[in-house]
């Protein structure tokens, strides 16, 4: 095999090197205005985007705090029928427990610790306001139970309601009450 050298000058050289083929020497990435146009894009989808994504977990915190005062009704409901001399609880953590958790009138394990404790802490967005009724023949006959988003309009828009009744009431721009309308 024999090998013969050319000068670079020579054209076969040249179309090896790219010299005749601009296309491929000069473009070897994206030029500044395809970048911008790119991000331009992701920005305008983002802008579409995040809005419906901050309503969707709106939504969701409002969803949680429903099902928050379902689970206290229902626990609330047990608890007086377990604890008859007692009524209904004296404070929400009542109705809650730490693990291990061992059924006390002051720890009934009933509803998850977390819940117990929405009160103090926001669960999904949400805090807890509990309140019980005068006591009448030694027992607790009544109570309230307020679900408020913690902060109106970003983690929630409704503040939700429900007493001894079990029916959850809400109310859009302030603290719900018992004469505001029932949820569907």
């Amino acid at each position: 095999m024999a090998i013969s050298l050319q000068p670079a000058s020579s054209p076969k050289n040249k179309i090896l090197l790219g010299v005749l083929s601009p296309m491929r020497s000069k473009q070897k990435g994206f030029s500044l205005i395809e970048l911008l146009i790119v991000v331009a894009i992701i920005l305008i989808i983002a802008a579409i985007a995040i809005p419906n994504l901050l309503r969707s977990k709106m939504a969701a915190n409002e969803s949680s705090a429903v099902g928050s005062l379902r689970s206290i009704n229902t626990a609330e409901v047990a608890y007086a029928t377990a604890y008859p001399n007692v009524g209904y609880s004296a404070t929400l953590g009542n109705l809650g427990g730490a693990n291990p958790c061992t059924a006390l009138a002051a720890t009934s394990c009933l509803i998850d610790d977390t819940l117990a404790k929405s009160n103090v802490t926001a669960k999904s967005g949400y805090l807890a306001t509990y309140l019980v009724g005068a006591v009448s023949g030694g027992i607790f006959p009544t109570y309230t139970i307020k679900n408020d988003p913690a902060n109106r309009g970003t983690t929630g828009q409704r503040s939700f309601f429900s007493d001894q009744s079990g029916v959850i009431r809400y109310n859009v721009s302030n603290p719900a009450v018992v004469g505001d309308s029932p949820i569907q």
